[in-house]
């Protein structure tokens, strides 16, 4: 099992502003204008990390535990099924075209499965995992 989020530091400027870092990420640096704003840019600069990773065939390392004061950042929803699918085939050793087969699909399909930039329909991601033998699964749990 994989989760979906990675923990992040979230520290004051000296101009007031919140500064994020990413543990697992240590390129990956954003800031907001208060916490909440903080958060959300976090969210997005995190996605597009993934995005990157992805689209270069990059490992993509599992999530740390959270240090002391640290948060958990999610994975946005718009990169969690292309991540799920990117991290179950690089676990499987599947390429595009043995994945494209198992599904009745053509290689293409797949390659735009994996791209970040392309819009997927959830329905075909969830078949494409099935295949893989994994699922998503999506929890919902309060705010801290």
């Amino acid at each position: 099992m994989f989760s979906f989020s990675y923990p992040a530091t979230f520290r004051p400027d000296e101009d007031g502003r919140v500064v994020v870092d990413f543990t697992d990420f240590p390129h990956a640096h954003t800031d907001g204008r208060d916490s909440q704003d903080a958060m959300e840019e976090a969210i997005d600069c995190l996605g597009s990390v993934l995005a990157e990773q992805i689209a270069t065939r990059r490992e993509i390392p599992a999530p740390s535990k959270p240090g002391r004061g640290q948060y958990m950042v999610s994975v946005p929803f718009w990169i969690a099924g292309k991540l799920a699918l990117y991290l179950a085939m690089r676990e499987k050793g599947t390429t595009n075209s043995e994945l494209a087969r198992r599904i009745g699909v053509s290689e293409t399909v797949v390659r735009r499965m994996l791209d970040p930039d392309h819009d997927t329909k959830p329905e075909k991601l969830q078949a494409a995992l099935e295949a893989l033998g994994k699922r998503i699964v999506v929890t919902v749990q309060d705010a801290a």
